[in-house]
């Protein structure tokens, strides 16, 4: 099946490119992936997201802009794509079921995925006191007491943006010494309401309704090692992210964290006719709105290059 743009991933980047394309007139062929409309289906309130006043749930904005795609006419496909050959055009996928596609353009929006900690009871209390992202979610925790895990320069502006609004942010890192640069750290040492907990790890987490603190140890395997319970109503993971590329790393540039690079500012990538958008070529923001405003360049770009290939 040919189709003059695949779009690969939904969320708001994909949903975003989809209405945009469509809405031009670009045929187009959308593969949600394994959980349709990303990250933001496993959130409660999104509150920064503009036009929405009084907040919107994740789930029904993206449900949202995917039937806004729906119709302009964007043809969804509930599944993801296993395998993509972008040695030539036209480009060929193959999703899950190995359903074949041929395509003019590709758009690539399959975001990028917040590491955890991988303990028993993190997904628990994921959207109740466990986020990935201080920006999205520590509105939720004005006046209240938080805990940020990592060390370099993100868990630093992590812990610095929520300290302008909780009252107390503990701030635990593995080793004796932080990771992030020299003016991050000073910021965060000097803060009156942040505290580091060096050589500190989560070993769990407790709460009945929401999250209400967390199982921590000190100098895991050394003599002293203490166990103890830290009361915390939020928790921050600034342990990085895992951009989803590994697909296309065989013809698309990555830099060393994986995120696609692109061009100029732009969308585009080296390859032709091939565009990158959302958070798997964004390494700074991670935020709907931007994820939304590179979908949006992603279906301009493309539609611009299509209209420069000679008519089959």
């Amino acid at each position: 099946m040919h189709t003059p743009l695949f779009i690969i991933g939904s969320g708001p980047a994909g949903y975003t490119a989809a209405i945009y394309a469509s809405r031009a007139g670009i045929a187009t062929v959308l593969a949600e992936g394994m959980q349709p409309g990303g990250q933001l289906t496993i959130t409660t309130d999104v509150e920064n997201f503009p036009g929405h006043p009084d907040g919107i749930a994740g789930p029904q904005l993206m449900d949202d802009m995917r039937r806004q795609a729906l119709r302009f006419g964007t043809q969804m496909v509930e599944e993801g794509v296993a395998k993509i050959d972008l040695s030539s055009r036209p480009y060929r996928l193959a999703t899950d079921s190995g359903t074949a596609y041929t395509a003019d353009a590709v758009v690539i929006a399959t975001g990028a995925t917040a590491r955890f900690l991988g303990l028993a009871d993190e997904e628990r209390y994921r959207g109740q006191g466990v986020s990935a992202c201080a920006t999205c979610d520590g509105f939720f925790y004005r006046r209240r007491t938080v805990a940020v895990v990592g060390g370099g320069d993100t868990a630093c502006e992590e812990a610095l943006y929520l300290a302008s609004l909780a009252q107390k942010v503990y701030m635990l890192v593995r080793r004796d010494v932080l990771r992030a640069s020299q003016v991050m750290q000073a910021r965060v040492l000097a803060h009156p309401k942040i505290e580091v907990l060096w050589q500190t790890q989560v070993e769990g987490l407790f709460g009945e309704q929401g999250l209400e603190g967390l199982h921590v140890v000190h100098r895991r395997g050394a003599n002293d090692e203490r166990h103890y319970d830290l009361a915390a109503e939020g928790l921050f993971l600034a342990i990085g992210h895992q951009p989803q590329s590994q697909l296309f790393a065989p013809w698309l540039e990555t830099d060393a964290e994986g995120y696609i690079v692109t061009l100029d500012g732009t969308p585009r990538t080296a390859l032709a006719g091939v565009f990158a958008a959302g958070d798997v070529a964004d390494p700074t923001y991670r935020q709907a709105i931007t994820a939304a405003a590179s979908g949006c360049k992603a279906a301009i770009e493309a539609k611009r290059y299509l209209e420069t290939l000679d008519p089959q």
